[in-house]
């Protein structure tokens, strides 16, 4: 039976098989096997296609969900788990940006926590020795923000931790390899990324972040957990708006 995820996956992207085997480094007629004969191909490839579709590679080819070295591996992936934000050691955090080298990513409604921890000039200094900071925050006047206030019983608490949180990051703004967007979307997680550490803060209805549990992950070959939220990442970064001046974003805010 031909696979037709795979088939779907190019098609909705634009990507034709001649390019999918280019970007990923196998033949054509790899690629085409792939698709026709519905053959798994090595997990290198395997992680490689479903980067390129952004799509998890178990949603392509679902018999690798079976792979009992890829279950070890993501397993391992779990370094810690802690009870709720609040449990983390400061240390960690501070940890999770100053060790980074290539990429630090955060992903919250408004995370006011990170730059009341962490001075934001060390995460400028990060990006200065060319670390790439990306910073994604709830829109403060968008419908994911305020029923998130809602549902924690904080009316426009939320929205208004959004606008503190961007005033502290407003003056490192400027420094090169930062980049500011504002979503609005239902996040089912905080994503706290250093390059192959993250903190993974759940999210559960009626309850502050802060209250909520957080797994400590690590990078590994072959792990799924990491790159899964990674994905979610990266999915709700392409759809979030840029900022260039925050003083208009926070002009715009409506009480």
């Amino acid at each position: 039976m031909p696979n037709e995820r795979l088939r779907g996956a190019l098609s909705s992207r634009g990507i034709s098989i001649a390019r999918c085997a280019e970007l990923v480094g196998v033949d054509y007629k790899t690629v085409e096997r792939w698709i026709t004969a519905n053959r798994v191909p090595h997990r290198s490839h395997r992680e490689a296609t479903a980067k390129l579709l952004g799509v998890d590679e178990t949603y392509l080819w679902p018999s690798v969900a079976d792979d009992t070295r890829a279950a070890a591996s993501s397993r391992a992936e779990l370094v810690d788990f802690f009870a709720s934000r609040s449990a983390v050691p400061p240390e960690l955090w501070r940890s999770l940006i100053d060790s980074a080298e290539t990429s630090i990513d955060v992903l919250a409604f408004a995370g006011q926590f990170l730059p009341e921890i962490h001075d934001v000039y060390r995460i400028a200094k990060r990006a200065a020795e060319g670390c790439r900071v990306r910073l994604l925050l709830g829109d403060p006047n968008g419908t994911a923000v305020r029923e998130r206030g809602e549902e924690e019983g904080v009316g426009l608490g939320v929205a208004h931790r959004v606008v503190l949180t961007m005033r502290y990051y407003a003056p490192i703004l400027d420094s090169g390899n930062i980049e500011l967007r504002l979503h609005d979307r239902t996040l089912y997680a905080s994503i706290y990324r250093g390059d192959e550490m993250m903190l993974v803060n759940a999210h559960t209805y009626g309850a502050a972040a802060a209250q909520n549990p957080v797994l400590q992950l690590r990078q590994l070959p072959g792990g799924r957990v990491f790159d899964h939220y990674l994905r979610s990442f990266d999915r709700v970064w392409a759809n979030a708006t840029a900022v260039n001046n925050i003083d208009d974003v926070i002009s715009q805010f409506k009480e």
